[in-house]
């Protein structure tokens, strides 16, 4: 299955499919067991770029790619069929009022096939209509037809010369529209979807500028399944990197819901808090929350290592800006918790909570 899948996965040391891509400081993304192995061996430039890398180099974790390559990996175990020669015959299928909806269906499982392969395949379809039809079938009422629509503009944003023409052929508000009020798995589609269009710096200032993109994301945050909560953060997440997004999202009501999905066990809840929290508006908000210590230090003792990494990077914010936050994590025991980290194998993780022991040693000294 690797081999049908987008070169943009692919690690470039291993030319595997990448299981958790990081960025390093010179924009370049690989997988993090490859680029380790290559840090270790004592280099100290990008293995693409040539660039010299800082000491000691930054490894950034990819969340919105890593998201892309699961979902895109889910959609790929489906038995692939022939492909036909001339895309334009099913353009034309799906935007025709006489086609009858499983030739519709048919269609859109076809172009998905063969534009999951193929970046020239995707730029011709791009350029012969195909994205008009797609938004048309997102009109429909018909949950599988939305679906699978969903799944060919994912296909056809993978291209970064994709995302901004879609953006600009009108796809965000099918897209939300589809996040609000689509059936199945059309909902946390929608939100991976945005989290692919995002990736592109431009797309975040638009998606994020358009009124319901994220509360529409955080409405999904409050009602939606597992899967679709995830997926919400993960474009959250994303959307957020960009600061005004950070503004928008607390405004749109952000906090709470990410403090009771954190709360629930969500981990990218945890992550999307701790881009918040380098506001100031989202810091005020999140330090009426008596318990929020609580739940950080949960992920601290018991989360993963990517879940205690934005554990400890939240709590560094909200401890350098509260003199009273920094003194009750004091008295929870974080500073313990972070001396032991100190042994970790994670190099980010052990960076985040010497962090917060400066941070809190700083206060001790005061106190």
């Amino acid at each position: 299955m690797a081999s049908q899948l987008p070169d943009d996965f692919k690690c470039p040391i291993s030319l595997e499919i990448m299981s958790d891509p990081v960025i390093l400081s010179s924009g370049q993304t690989f997988d993090r067991v490859s680029i380790q192995r290559w840090l270790d061996s004592g280099h100290r430039t990008c293995p693409v770029s040539k660039l010299p890398l800082p000491e000691p180099p930054t490894l950034i974790p990819n969340h919105a790619l890593r998201s892309l390559i699961s979902n895109y990996t889910l959609v790929s175990l489906s038995k692939p069929q022939p492909c036909p020669s001339n895309p334009q015959n099913l353009i034309q299928t799906l935007v025709s009022s006489l086609s009858p909806l499983d030739a519709k269906l048919n269609s859109l499982d076809q172009l998905s096939r063969m534009s999951k392969r193929d970046s020239g395949i995707r730029r011709r379809l791009t350029e012969s209509g195909a994205v008009s039809a797609v938004l048309d079938c997102l009109n429909s009422s018909e949950s599988g037809l939305q679906e699978k629509a969903l799944h060919l503009l994912l296909n056809l944003s993978l291209d970064d010369d994709n995302k901004v023409g879609l953006v600009a052929e009108g796809v965000i508000g099918k897209v939300v529209s589809a996040l609000r009020c689509g059936a199945g798995d059309s909902r946390a589609m929608a939100a991976t979807v945005l989290t692919s269009l995002a990736v592109v710096e431009v797309n975040t200032v638009t998606i994020g500028s358009y009124p319901d993109a994220i509360p529409g994301l955080l409405a999904l945050l409050c009602a939606g399944n597992s899967r679709e909560r995830k997926e919400a953060a993960t474009a959250l997440f994303t959307l957020c990197s960009f600061p005004d997004n950070r503004i928008r999202a607390v405004r749109s009501n952000a906090v709470p819901i990410l403090i009771h999905n954190a709360n629930s066990g969500l981990e990218r809840a945890v992550e999307v808090l701790g881009l918040l929290a380098k506001c100031r508006l989202a810091r005020e908000e999140i330090m009426r929350f008596d318990r929020f210590l609580d739940i950080l230090i949960e992920v601290l003792r018991n989360g993963s290592s990517r879940g205690v990494q934005y554990a400890l990077l939240t709590m560094s914010s909200l401890c350098s800006y509260s003199e009273k936050m920094c003194l009750e994590a004091l008295k929870l025991g974080v500073f313990e918790i972070c001396v032991g980290l100190l042994e970790d194998d994670n190099e980010k993780l052990r960076r985040n909570a010497k962090t917060l022991i400066q941070v809190l040693q700083g206060r001790k000294r005061i106190t």
